[in-house]
C-alpha cells in the first residue's frame, strides 16, 4: 500500500526528534564531506588546478545547491504545496510527475547551454584569472554540466520526501557524492588527470537521484516517466512560488560570483580556491544547523501561514526558530574567529598545503565567522517569507543586495586584501537581514523582535569575551609542541581553548535563563536520563 503524503508532521514527531534525526545524517554526510575535502587539499593544494575547480564549479555548485539542496526553493515549494494542499497518493504522483517533467525540459536547456558556452562562461567568472585557469576550468564545466539538470530532480525528490516525513535520506544524500568524489580521487589521484575531480562530481550527483528513485516509487510519489500536466492548478502554483524563490535564492548566491569576479584580480591563482577550502569550513556545521532548524520548522510554518487564527502560534515558532539559530551559531562562529588558524591547519595542512596557504586560508577564516550568525538568521527569514507564499519580498531585497556586495567587495579588497571580500559578505547579510526583519514585521506585527534583542545582546557580549579568551589561550599554549608533531599541538591546544570558551558560553546562556535554552538544555537532560 502507497503512504503518500501524511496530514501533518508535528503530531508524528516532535521538533526535537526529526531535529535529532537530521542533525545526526546530517553530521554524518558534512562529515564525509569534510574528509573529502581534506583529500582535495592534500592531492591539489592552492594553487592552479583547484582554482580553475573552483571556477568551472560556480554555475554547476550553484544550480546543485540552489535546486537540489535541502531548504533550497524547490524543496521549499514541494513542502509548501504538498502540506497546504494536502495532495496524496494518485493525485500527488501525478502532480510531481508534470513538475520533474516541466523542470527536466526546463534545465536540459540550461545544461546544453553550460556545455556549448563553457569558454565564454569562465572568462565571465574570472576575467583576471590566468589563461591557464580558463584553460582548464572550461574543460571541466562541460563535465559538470549535467548537473544542472540533475540539480532540479534531486531538489524535487527531497522536497516530495521531507512532505512524507522521510528526512533520512535527503539528510544522507551528500554522504553519497562525497563517497564517491573520496573513491575516484584515492583509486585514480595518482594518474595526474586534470579533470579527475570534475568527474567525480558527477558521478557523486547522478549517485544522489538515483538513490532517491526507489523510496519515491515505493511511496507513491512519482515515478520515471514523462507527463504533460503543465496547466494544472498546483503546477501554477508551485511555478509561482518556486519562480520568485528561485531568482531570490539564486541572487544570494550570485554573490558568491561577484566574490570570484573581485578574487580573479588577485595576483597570483590561489585566492578564488583559499576562498573555496574557508566557505567549506564554515558551511559545514552551517549546513548542519540549518537542517536542525529548518528541516522540521519549514513544513510547521507552511501549516500555520496558511490558517490566519494560528498566526499567533507562527509568531512564537518564528521566534523559537530565529532565537535557536542565534543560540547555536554564536559560539560556532567564535570559534572560528578565535581559533582559524589550528582550525585550517588540523583541516588541511598536509600533503601539497603548505604552512603559507595555512595562513592564507586562515584569515579567510576568520572574516567569514564574523558574519556566520548573520548568513543563517538570513535563510531562516526567507524560509518563512516562503510559507508565507511570499516570494517577492526576499527578491527585492536580494537584488539590492548583489549591488551593494559588488560595491562592498570593491572597497573592502581594497583595505583589507583579500579577507575583505569575506567582510563584504557578512556586511551585505547584516543589511538584508534588517531589511527582511523590518517587511516581516510589517506583515506580522507580532512577532516579538525587542524581547529577542535584549535576550541575545548579552549572550553576545559573553560569546564576544569567550572568543577573546580562547584566542589568548591558544597563543600562549601554541608554544608547547606535543611529541614534535605540529598537528598533534594543534588539535590538542586548540581543542583545550576551544572548550572553555565554549563552557563560557554554555554558562552564560544558563545563567541568562533564556527559554530556548532552558527548554532545550531540559529536552536533552530528559533524553539522557531515560533508561
Amino acid at each position: 500500500m502507497k503512504e503518500g503524503i501524511p496530514g501533518g508532521s508535528s503530531s508524528h514527531r516532535s521538533l526535537l526528534s526529526v531535529a535529532g534525526l537530521v542533525a545526526g545524517a546530517t553530521l554524518l554526510s558534512k562529515g564525509m564531506g569534510f574528509v573529502r575535502q581534506a583529500l582535495i587539499a592534500a592531492i591539489y593544494g592552492s594553487g592552479l588546478e583547484y582554482s580553475a575547480f573552483g571556477v568551472a564549479y560556480v554555475l554547476p555548485g550553484f544550480l546543485l545547491i540552489l535546486l537540489g539542496g535541502i531548504n533550497g526553493p524547490f524543496h521549499s515549494a514541494i513542502v509548501s504545496i504538498l502540506k497546504k494542499q494536502q495532495l496524496s497518493g494518485e493525485a500527488a504522483a501525478r502532480w510531481l510527475e508534470s513538475i520533474s517533467t516541466l523542470v527536466g525540459c526546463l534545465l536540459l536547456t540550461v545544461t546544453l547551454g553550460l556545455w556549448w558556452g563553457a569558454d565564454w562562461v569562465v572568462r565571465l567568472t574570472a576575467p583576471g584569472s590566468s589563461p591557464a585557469v580558463h584553460a582548464l576550468a572550461a574543460q571541466q564545466l562541460r563535465i559538470m554540466a549535467p548537473l544542472a539538470l540533475l540539480s532540479g530532480w534531486i531538489g524535487i525528490g527531497f522536497g516530495a520526501l521531507n512532505a512524507a516525513e522521510h528526512y533520512l535520506l535527503p539528510a544522507l544524500s551528500p554522504l553519497i557524492s562525497s563517497l564517491a568524489v573520496i573513491g575516484i580521487l584515492l583509486s585514480l589521484g595518482w594518474t595526474g588527470i586534470p579533470t579527475l575531480l570534475a568527474w567525480g562530481v558527477l558521478v557523486g550527483a547522478i549517485a544522489q537521484w538515483l538513490a532517491q528513485v526507489p523510496l519515491q516509487q515505493r511511496l507513491g510519489l512519482g515515478r520515471l516517466r514523462l507527463r504533460f500536466e503543465w496547466g494544472s492548478p498546483q503546477v501554477r502554483a508551485v511555478g509561482l512560488l518556486m519562480l520568485p524563490a528561485v531568482i531570490s535564492s539564486g541572487m544570494i548566491h550570485i554573490n558568491v560570483y561577484v566574490d570570484l569576479f573581485f578574487a580573479s584580480f588577485v595576483p597570483g591563482d590561489r585566492t578564488i580556491g583559499n576562498l573555496g577550502y574557508a566557505q567549506l569550513l564554515v558551511q559545514t556545521p552551517l549546513g548542519i544547523l540549518s537542517n536542525m532548524v529548518l528541516v522540521p520548522l519549514m513544513p510547521l510554518y507552511a501549516q500555520l501561514a496558511g490558517e490566519r487564527d494560528r498566526w499567533p502560534e507562527l509568531c512564537r515558532r518564528i521566534r523559537q526558530g530565529l532565537m535557536v539559530t542565534a543560540i547555536l551559531t554564536l559560539p560556532l562562529a567564535m570559534l572560528l574567529v578565535a581559533l582559524a588558524e589550528p582550525i585550517v591547519q588540523v583541516a588541511y595542512q598536509r600533503g601539497r598545503f603548505t604552512a603559507e596557504a595555512t595562513q592564507e586560508v586562515a584569515a579567510l577564516l576568520m572574516a567569514y565567522g564574523l558574519g556566520m550568525s548573520l548568513y543563517l538568521l538570513r535563510d531562516v527569514l526567507v524560509r518563512i517569507f516562503y510559507a508565507l507564499e511570499d516570494g517577492t519580498t526576499p527578491l527585492r531585497i536580494s537584488g539590492l543586495a548583489i549591488g551593494l556586495n559588488a560595491l562592498l567587495d570593491f572597497l573592502f579588497l581594497q583595505v583589507f586584501g583579500a579577507p575583505g571580500i569575506a567582510l563584504a559578505t557578512a556586511g551585505v547579510n547584516l543589511v538584508a537581514l534588517i531589511g527582511l526583519g523590518i517587511c516581516l514585521h510589517q506583515r506580522l506585527p507580532g512577532i516579538p523582535w525587542q524581547e529577542m534583542g535584549q535576550a541575545l545582546l548579552p549572550l553576545l557580549g559573553i560569546t564576544v569575551l569567550a572568543g577573546g579568551l580562547s584566542h589568548w589561550l591558544w597563543m600562549q599554549l601554541r608554544a608547547y609542541e606535543i611529541l614534535g608533531s605540529p598537528l598533534l599541538t594543534a588539535l590538542v591546544w586548540a581543542g583545550l581553548a576551544g572548550g572553555l570558551g565554549l563552557s563560557l558560553v554554555v554558562a552564560g546562556a544558563l545563567y541568562l535563563r533564556i527559554p530556548e535554552v532552558e527548554g532545550l538544555a531540559l529536552q536533552i537532560w530528559r533524553r539522557l536520563a531515560r533508561p
